[in-house]
């Protein structure tokens, strides 16, 4: 008896597990489609109408309240889906799924090719740039904002230029330019569908007088005259592409050069989280991780980035930890 309680148990999370996969997914595209704001401000949404309204696919909608309800985000009542018992924290990390599964989707399908040390060359793998922007503006606001902008009010000075390294979005750089009057921003972004993304937003909301963008490697940018004027440096969910640490160190001296006037440097990352065990890993830790070991990025702990800052010729000012978004934190360099 005990063997078949056992292995009816194992069944089920197997199950589990496979569903699983899929209501990420599912949970990423209800996010951008709009129905988990719905349901959040309704209660309930009603499939087939909610595809009518939205020039959906009715049968394609249905599988994908499906695969929420196999998940408890939702659970049916007749012909509607109201939210379920796991709606509240699934919805508060929505663009956690985001990431995941729509921007990081093909890397970790393709994990198989991936891992074999043949094909680990050039352009091995391929990420959705647009995707992981449009999630990553609200990481930002929902994760780094509150340290963030602990850090400008604590600014003893008043900047005129800043400069957003792997701007993504361009959603910090609105945020900036908008809340402080007279300055400028400028973005520099390596992905071409992430510029085009954000050149179109900024030129939407007003701001394409006040805010350009460069498309450069932020870990080997060539000088321009532009850059001279920056007084205040920002990156944020990227640093931990300048290492291993002698390169991390080599790309902290270069930014130095390259932005002459910067009179602080305000840099947030999510950090590699050791000694945890593997069964009690909170949310994003894994997929942070294993995306960017399959990736051959290497994470640094938060005591490796404490150890390089005074050799590339910068001080810590201080440290903002966040504790909701794996270990992350936003160093306020000078």
């Amino acid at each position: 008896m005990k063997a078949t309680v056992e292995n009816n148990d194992a069944e089920r999370a197997a199950a589990d597990i496979f569903n699983s996969v899929v209501a990420s997914a599912a949970i990423g595209a209800a996010w951008e489609l709009g129905a988990l704001d719905e349901l959040d401000r309704d209660g309930k949404v009603d499939p087939a109408d909610f595809a009518a309204r939205h020039d959906l696919h009715e049968p394609s909608t249905r599988g994908m309240f499906t695969a929420l309800a196999s998940v408890r985000v939702v659970e049916r009542r007749q012909h509607t889906y109201v939210m379920g018992p796991n709606f509240g924290e699934v919805f508060r990390h929505r663009s956690l799924f985001h990431w995941l599964s729509l921007g990081c989707g093909e890397l970790f399908a393709k994990m198989p090719y991936v891992l074999r040390n043949e094909n680990r060359v050039g352009d091995y793998y391929r990420r959705d740039a647009a995707a992981i922007s449009y999630a990553c503006r609200e990481i930002n606001t929902r994760y780094f904002d509150p340290a963030f902008w602990a850090a400008m009010d604590g600014l003893d000075y008043a900047f005129g230029v800043v400069a957003d390294l792997g701007s993504g979005s361009g959603e910090r750089l609105m945020q900036l330019v908008e809340r402080y009057p007279g300055t400028r921003g400028i973005g520099v972004e390596i992905a071409p569908a992430a510029l085009e993304l954000s050149r179109a937003d900024v030129a939407e909301k007003g701001f394409a007088d006040r805010i350009s963008f460069f498309e450069g490697d932020v870990r080997a940018l060539a000088d321009r005259p532009e850059f001279a004027e920056v007084d205040l440096l920002t990156c944020f969910m990227m640093g931990h592409d300048f290492w291993p640490r002698e390169d991390c160190v080599a790309v902290l001296r270069r930014l130095r050069r390259t932005f002459p006037r910067v009179r602080r440097f305000l840099l947030g990352d999510a950090t590699r989280l050791p000694g945890v065990a593997e069964t009690e890993l909170p949310i994003f830790t894994l997929g942070f991780e294993v995306g960017h070991d399959l990736m051959d990025v290497y994470l640094p702990t938060l005591e490796e980035w404490d150890g390089v800052f005074a050799e590339a010729g910068w001080r810590c000012v201080r440290r903002h930890l966040i504790t909701t978004l794996t270990r992350s934190v936003v160093f306020e360099l000078e």
